[in-house]
């Protein structure tokens, strides 16, 4: 059997002490005996460093281990995974030079490998087994306990039948599991690393995250928050949270682990690794939000377009290691690297006939754009965070049938209405996709044939979620787009929508200190103000505004006819 681990300096009679180690067994119903404790320490004291082997559950010995005086190095697995809820099957057995306790890096190795046990066993000065701490992993608890730890004892005193108890264990496991299968969606934990910045903005990011996991159906477990001086920059976490982390991850049968921060490929890979789960971050969550609300043909594109953008930087970090293996030749050429390449060529085959089409797609519309302005026809264009309520305003502002929902990015494609003012005046009015802080630039520039209708816009409603905390950062992050696509020099009106969820002239007074109006789409207050001052502004250059103010029959409540318009 091989032999992992630190074997330099030692001698042919200990190295052959090692290997008849392999030929071991126990019976499954015992942890550890005291034969093996004992020729375990013995050859512990005989060569100064920890010894160990990995246990299966028929008793069998699968693995020998030495390390050095302080520590040990369990094999690499790889990407072999234990089952949903399960443990591995393997229990890790070693010792330690001095009658210590188990280490921060024992317990470490319990979570990240999901072993049934760990069992360090203490070496005295002559030799001899000294105290047996064993650890084990517990399933979801209400004090939250991550562990287990026995109380140590000498191992001949260890009074476990390790077959009944393991079963019982992974019975609770199995339980845990069939509770959360009759639920919907897949189960995640969401990360927040933060360095430099306030609680107050971390809460807001971390609150903002929970919502689009909801917006995508993924239900949230957990939140886990940690503000650093300065993000690792191979994990984000810190060594001791990461342990957590995984701990967590494993009590609450998760599927995914989602991070507010955008990764790396390395960082996402490296994260992977260690938790042994799907890891994605907040673009790739905001993508596959994108990716289930789009509906229509153009939509859907330029979706599939932001996501192989997202994902070739990502081929390499995602290639399975198993093919490297079989390269054998200099420099790992081979199966492995001809399928990257494969993969790589594939993708960006694919992005080049994508961007064709949009590109159809974009001079389509601007020659639509031209129609509209033969026409002499402005254009209103609903701008603002993603969930501020947009579409809810322009089913409201035209009285017609918007998909409305209460989900960010629940709108991606266009919509356009035609609102008739008084005076035989009209415009047409858009809604597209909502913004949101750190949008990924893929995604803008996937959708820049969509966006170009809001540069294009002669007056745009930039609308506001009033009862949001984090509302000037909002606005901020729209402006941040906008000036992006060459919008911000676009004049705007700045709405500050759900006045509703706010005492009686809360939303007003932040409106007037921002310059802005206050309303309320849902119960059609403040329409108004707010097509008044659109009024003025759309048509004051040509000096028809001043007839615009005392109509408020065709003002308030929209009372004038208003037909749709599929432009």
């Amino acid at each position: 059997m091989q032999i992992f681990g630190n074997t330099n300096g030692l001698k042919a009679s200990q190295v052959r002490q090692l290997e008849r180690l392999g030929r071991r067994r126990l019976a499954p119903e015992q942890l550890v005996t005291q034969e093996l404790a004992r020729f375990l320490t013995e050859l512990t004291h005989e060569i100064g460093r920890q010894v160990g082997v990995l246990v299966d559950r028929r008793g069998a010995v699968t693995h020998v281990m030495v390390g050095d005086a302080h520590s040990i190095s369990l094999p690499d697995w790889g990407r072999m995974r234990a089952g949903r809820g399960r443990l591995r099957g393997l229990r890790c057995i070693h010792t330690h030079v001095d009658d210590e306790p188990l280490t921060r890096d024992d317990l470490t190795d319990l979570a990240l490998l999901r072993l049934d046990a760990m069992v360090a066993i203490g070496t005295q000065q002559d030799g001899l087994p000294g105290l047996a701490h064993v650890a084990s992993l517990r399933p979801a608890n209400a004090d939250g306990t991550a562990v287990d730890l026995m109380r140590p004892v000498p191992p001949a005193q260890l009074q476990l039948d390790f077959r009944e108890w393991i079963g019982a264990l992974e019975e609770e496991l199995a339980r845990q599991t069939r509770t959360r299968e009759v639920g919907e969606g897949e189960r995640a934990i969401l990360v927040s690393v933060t360095a430099g910045r306030s609680r107050d903005e971390a809460e807001g990011q971390i609150a903002e995250l929970k919502e689009l996991a909801r917006s995508a159906g993924v239900k949230v477990v957990e939140l886990v928050t940690q503000q650093r001086s300065r993000v690792d920059r191979r994990t984000l976490l810190g060594a001791g949270r990461l342990e957590d982390l995984v701990v967590r991850a494993f009590q609450q049968d998760v599927d995914l682990v989602i991070f507010d921060q955008n990764l790396t490929p390395a960082q996402a890979r490296n994260l992977g690794e260690r938790l042994d789960l799907r890891v994605i971050d907040r673009a790739q969550l905001i993508l596959d939000i994108f990716a289930q609300h789009a509906r229509t043909r153009d939509g859907k594109l330029q979706v599939e377009l932001a996501q192989l953008r997202y994902r070739l930087p990502r081929l390499a970090q995602r290639a399975d290691l198993s093919l490297s293996k079989l390269a054998g030749g200099i420099g790992g050429r081979g199966p492995g690297e001809q399928k990257l390449e494969v993969d790589r060529r594939r993708t960006r085959d694919r992005i080049r006939r994508l961007e064709r089409e949009l590109e159809k797609l974009r001079r389509q519309r601007s020659a639509r754009r031209k129609r509209r302005e033969r026409r002499n026809l402005p254009i209103l264009s609903i701008v603002g965070y993603t969930n501020a309520g947009k579409s809810t305003l322009l089913r409201a502002l035209t009285r017609t049938d918007v998909h409305v929902a209460d989900q960010m990015f629940a709108t991606l494609d266009p919509t356009s209405r035609r609102l008739r003012f008084p005076r035989e005046r009209e415009v047409i009015v858009t809604d597209t996709v909502g913004f949101i802080r750190d949008l990924p630039r893929d995604l803008v520039s996937a959708f820049r044939a969509t966006l170009e209708e809001i540069s294009q816009a002669s007056l745009l409603l930039h609308v506001v979620d009033v009862a949001s905390p984090d509302l000037d950062r909002h606005i901020a992050a729209v402006r941040e787009v906008l000036d992006e696509i060459d919008g911000a020099r676009t004049p705007e009106i700045l709405v500050f929508n759900q006045i509703d969820r706010l005492p009686p002239g809360v939303g007003a007074a932040i409106a007037d200190r921002h310059g802005g109006v206050a309303i309320s789409a849902l119960e059609r207050r403040g329409f108004e103000e707010l097509l008044r001052r659109a009024a003025e502004m759309l048509w004051e250059s040509q000096g028809e505004a001043n007839g615009t103010g005392g109509q408020k029959n065709g003002l308030d409540g929209n009372r004038a006819a208003i037909s749709a318009h599929g432009g």
